[in-house]
């Protein structure tokens, strides 16, 4: 029977896509007659137009095919463009790591007694001092939840006047039950590893401890509490750097009236990322985030920016604006199956990334070679769109449009070797967020998106400090409690 219904299923989903065809195939039809119609009206050339128009919605199904069935990597194959489409072997296997991080612990294994006798001549067999045959292999050790009982000692003196207690171990909050290690592994397992509290806590079930979400919770918030002053350091550390990158993304509030679409800003420096999450993706938010930042913010062609800017400009210096040449190649990218001519464009970009390259990797003066090498390739970028034809509905249209608009400042990098030529390091480091919206879909509260964009922007600075997050969470705290008010940043860490 499951079969039979089975068979009858495909054959309805079968049925449903071919009429769906059909209806598809009708009002491409009606549309060429309403375009055809309109055309006549306006005097236009009806068969122009309605290849102009065709044109359009083609591209329009063969993207939403590319996103529906296509690969999300903007990469180039290089098989395809350098080995005559012929695809490199993949490499089989790989190499052993080192593991120079974990500890080694030697165990001896011996011969039993009944092998220690010579197979030649009977005689018996000794150990061969300092001789071994080696090989490591690598274990696991079962977290476990333990009881600690703190037991503070009391002194009296024999006049019965004074009475001393020895201090304990330091707390979150007086009282609190569970220790700092504890809520450090709770904020690592949400915030790092992107491991909402509900599955924490049927995890924690299967080691032996019965905890809830609220719980884990307290102590997230406890923590939180400790580090403010640190999170609002980093934030002045970003916007105290020269040149910054800038995004945004989505971010979900799910309180007692519903779901709400929330937005993460991100500021990043080489340094340090912060992260403020705004109900608005709005010049309202862009204003509370950069108020006060006078140097060079690198983004994408959102509107936004250029509006903040003005804004803060009323009260007293602005910053300045250098836009990313990735978001600029992407448009050509998602034009190149529809217009081949667009291929030139993402080559001329190429060439420009070569010369950052060739920059980075041979310690070269970065902005000798943007005067020398890359000045004439973006004349040579800009010819070619100030000469190529395209629909302006098209998606090279649109590639083309875009880039024109934002071309000053697409063009500051050249003239400032501080700049990055792309705002990449700001999406690899909105990365984890985005990451972590999709596991644990956002907050339940205002209250949570504070908590939020602490963590996360602790965790990446951390990352980005090349320090490790857990270590760094534990000794910012521990110091926090020591002194409460304490900063400690993550550089601080690497240089000690």
């Amino acid at each position: 029977m499951l079969q039979i219904s089975t068979e009858r299923d495909i054959e309805r989903l079968r049925q449903v896509a071919l009429l769906q065809e059909a209806e598809i195939h009708r009002l491409l039809a009606r549309l060429a007659e309403l375009t055809r119609q309109l055309a006549e009206a306006r005097g236009e050339d009806v068969v122009r137009a309605l290849q102009l128009e065709l044109t359009v919605i083609n591209e329009q199904l063969a993207a939403r095919n590319r996103a529906l069935y296509g690969t999300s990597s903007e990469k180039r194959r290089r098989g395809d463009e350098e080995d005559g489409g012929k695809a490199t072997t993949p490499q089989s296997g790989h190499p052993r790591r080192a593991q120079r991080d974990l500890p080694i612990v030697e165990v001896v294994h011996e011969l039993d007694e009944a092998d220690k006798a010579c197979p030649k001549c009977g005689g018996e067999l000794s150990a061969w001092a300092g001789q071994f045959e080696a090989a490591d292999e690598i274990d696991v050790i079962e977290r476990s939840f333990r009881i600690v009982r703190h037991l503070r000692q009391k002194y009296r003196c024999g006049c019965g006047e004074c009475i001393e207690t020895a201090l304990g171990p330091q707390k979150l909050a007086p009282g609190g039950r569970y220790s700092v290690d504890f809520a450090i592994e709770v904020v690592v397992a949400k915030y790092l590893d992107h491991m909402p509290l509900a599955r924490q806590v049927r995890q924690m079930a299967r080691e032996g401890l019965t905890v809830d979400t609220q719980t884990l919770w307290d102590q997230l918030f406890a923590l939180y509490g400790h580090l403010v002053p640190t999170y609002d350091a980093i934030l002045r550390q970003v916007l105290d750097a020269p040149v910054i990158g800038a995004d945004e993304t989505r971010w979900r509030l799910m309180d007692e009236k519903g779901s709400t679409k929330w937005w993460a800003w991100s500021v990043c420096s080489p340094e340090a990322v912060a992260y403020r999450i705004f109900p608005e993706r709005s010049t309202d938010a862009g204003a509370a985030l950069l108020a006060g930042y006078c140097g060079i913010v690198v983004c994408d062609g959102y509107a936004a920016y250029p509006s903040v800017r003005e804004r803060l400009a009323r009260d007293g210096p602005s910053f300045t604006i250098a836009n990313c040449w990735a978001h600029a190649r992407r448009g050509f990218v998602e034009a190149e199956s529809a217009y081949p001519k667009a291929r030139e464009m993402i080559e001329l970009i190429g060439k420009l990334y070569e010369v950052e390259a060739r920059a980075s990797e041979r310690n070269l003066d970065l902005g000798e070679l943007r005067r020398t090498e890359s000045a004439p390739i973006v004349a040579e970028i800009k010819r070619w769109l100030s000469t190529t034809v395209a629909t302006p509905k098209s998606s090279l249209g649109k590639a083309i449009l875009y880039v024109l608009d934002l071309w000053p400042e697409l063009e500051l990098f050249l003239t400032d070797a501080r700049i990055p030529i792309d705002n990449n390091a700001t999406e690899r480091g909105i990365r984890g967020l985005a990451v972590g919206r999709k596991n644990h879909y956002g907050s339940r509260s205002e209250r949570g998106t504070r908590v939020a964009a602490l963590f996360y922007t602790l965790i990446e600075s951390a990352k980005l400090a090349g320090v490790n997050p857990k270590h760094y969470l534990r000794e910012a705290t521990r110091r926090a409690i020591a002194t409460q008010g304490t900063v400690t940043l993550p550089r601080e860490l690497l240089a000690e």
